[in-house]
């Protein structure tokens, strides 16, 4: 079978790897696909925009495609699925209108509210002087979030009030017309994402990200710095609590909305004193947590999409995984999460595959024969391992082979799953 995924992150190149270890995926073709996925056997790019809707139609009924994979989320929220579905395609990832989930942080914390799904409290702001003036009478820390996708980068965990007041000033004058207010929660953070056909659930490991640029979680936000996986603050009892309390009451409830959602729905949760609470759901596979997953899963992954995009999920068994750990650590340009420069040779990633690890393009391009950076996350280095610090020194070992002009990576990933990281320094 040929398989179509739309993207060009280190999750696509992740999911495209994942797919091609199975002899029944002949193709996976990228659209419009990274320096990686150009130079993973058995995988094609095809330079369309992930908005061409027509383009990708076109071409996925041509080539008899059988399955198409949506990674990011603007294409799930402009309403891809809608359309490929309508022109006879298989999709995996929600409709656009189940896609608010993530596009419309307004949204989600209302459904969640109606649902009695555990989440902070909030208050809806539309204009900024009434977003100031609450404010004025609030108490920090507190967090403000921008109502729409924002990369990853829209939240701001304010330590002051002046901090908070920044923050809403300053999405309001990049053009966001609504702002949430949320009530500061403290704990662990933890990514769960789950398989949906719309009716029933599957988790997958859970993970935990590190989305802060800095070591020691310090500095700003990011789309992620690295994760690893299976996270054991996610004992068998709280994800059977997580399960009953939050995702498949999350599921019903976008089902009573007439929401025929299927595909990933991505937990963000902060597990408190009192239990997990949702900070955040998004409608799509995690970037880096797929990375760090998707190298522990035993079933065959396209038997889990299309079960999901068929509504046959209930019929298949539990999900099978390998023993041991994974760790992933980004790769990222210099500047990143501003501005960074682009077109940096990229060299060293054979001699680190040598190691036992493996290396996800994000941000490169191929550009005459070259592996060059193209984005702010430029490479996903993932290792397994039998421990978290067997994983963790291969993941390392493995980046120092890597080089390309103003390299950054944090040289604390997993920190909090081991009791030091000096060897790493």
């Amino acid at each position: 079978m040929k398989v179509l995924v739309v993207g060009n992150g280190g999750r696509e190149h992740a999911l495209a790897w994942k797919l091609l270890q199975r002899e029944r995926i002949r193709q996976v073709i990228c659209i419009p696909g990274n320096g990686g996925t150009a130079t993973t056997k058995g995988c094609q790019n095809l330079p369309l925009r992930v908005d061409d809707f027509e383009g990708i139609a076109r071409f996925a009924l041509v080539q008899n495609v059988s399955l198409v994979i949506v990674g990011p989320e603007l294409p799930l929220s402009l309403g891809i699925t809608d359309y490929l579905q309508h022109e006879g395609l298989t999709v995996f990832g929600p409709s656009k209108e189940g896609s608010q989930i993530e596009a419309s942080k307004c949204w989600a914390k209302t459904l969640m509210q109606s649902a009695g799904i555990p989440t902070p409290g909030f208050e809806v702001f539309t204009n900024l002087s009434a977003a100031i003036a609450y404010l004025e009478t609030a108490v920090a820390p507190i967090v403000v979030k921008a109502d729409g996708l924002a990369a990853g980068k829209g939240v701001t965990v304010a330590a002051t009030l002046e901090e908070a007041k920044t923050a809403v000033e300053t999405l309001f004058h990049n053009g966001f017309s609504t702002v949430v207010i949320e009530e500061c929660v403290t704990g662990q953070e933890v990514s769960i994402l789950a398989l949906t056909d719309g009716v029933s659930v599957r988790p997958l490991l859970p993970a935990q990200d590190h989305k802060r640029i800095g070591e020691g979680d310090t500095g700003e936000n990011t789309g992620g710095m690295g994760a690893y996986a299976p996270a054991p603050l996610v004992t068998p009892a709280l994800m059977e609590r997580i399960e009953k309390e939050i995702l498949k009451p999350t599921v019903n409830a976008l089902r009573q909305r007439g929401i025929d959602y299927r595909g990933i729905l991505y937990a963000g949760l902060m597990i408190t004193p009192q239990g997990p609470t949702v900070l955040e759901f998004n409608c799509r596979f995690g970037d880096p947590e797929t990375q760090a997953i998707l190298p522990l899963l035993e079933t065959p992954l396209e038997e889990l999409l299309l079960a999901c995009s068929q509504k046959r999920l209930e019929q298949l068994p539990e999900i099978a995984w390998k023993p041991g750990v994974a760790v992933c650590v980004v790769a990222a340009a210099q500047g990143y999460p501003g501005t960074y420069q682009k077109g940096q040779v990229i060299t060293g990633i054979e001699q680190a595959e040598e190691l036992g690890a493996k290396v996800f393009c994000a941000g490169t391009q191929l550009k005459q024969q070259q592996l060059v950076t193209n984005g702010g996350r430029v490479l996903n280095v993932t290792a397994t391992g039998e421990t978290f610090e067997e994983a963790i020194a291969t993941a390392y070992a493995a980046m120092d082979c890597i080089q390309f002009e103003g390299m950054y990576y944090r040289k604390d990933i997993g920190h909090r799953v081991v009791s030091t990281t000096s060897s790493l320094d």
